[in-house]
C-alpha cells in the first residue's frame, strides 16, 4: 500500500521559517518526488520536485530562492525547508511522488499538513 505522510506544518509569522518532512512507503521506486500546496479556493500548485537519482531539483517561481527540497533515500524521506514565509504561502502542503512516469507527473499524495503564515 502506497503511503505518504507529511509533518512539520504549523503557524508562523511572516518572515519566519518552517521545515516540512515526508515519509513514504509502499513503492520501490519513484523517479521524482516533490511538494505541492493548495490554498482555499485555489488550484493545487506544484512547488518543488527532485529527481531521485540525480538529485536535480526544480522550483516554482513563487518559491524559488526561499524553499529548498531535499531527500534522504535511505530513510524514504524528503523535506521542504521554507524560509522568508509570506502570508500568501498559507495553504495545505502535500508531498507527492511520480511512480508511473519519469516526468514528475505526481500520481500519489499524502494527506497534507497545514501551514499558516500571519502578517
Amino acid at each position: 500500500q502506497v503511503q505518504m505522510m507529511e509533518s512539520g506544518g504549523g503557524s508562523v509569522q511572516a518572515g519566519g521559517s518552517l521545515t516540512l518532512s515526508c515519509v513514504y512507503s509502499g513503492f520501490s521506486y519513484s523517479s521524482c518526488i516533490g511538494w505541492t500546496r493548495q490554498a482555499p479556493g485555489q488550484k493545487r500548485e506544484s512547488l518543488a520536485a527532485i529527481y531521485t537519482e540525480s538529485g536535480s531539483a526544480l522550483y516554482a517561481d513563487s518559491v524559488k530562492g526561499r524553499f529548498t527540497i531535499s531527500q534522504d533515500n535511505a530513510k524514504n524521506m524528503m523535506y521542504l525547508q521554507m524560509t522568508d514565509l509570506k502570508p500568501e504561502d498559507t495553504a495545505i502542503y502535500y508531498c507527492a511522488a511520480d511512480i508511473a512516469t519519469e516526468t514528475c507527473d505526481f500520481g500519489v499524495w499524502g494527506q497534507g499538513t497545514q501551514v499558516t503564515v500571519s502578517a
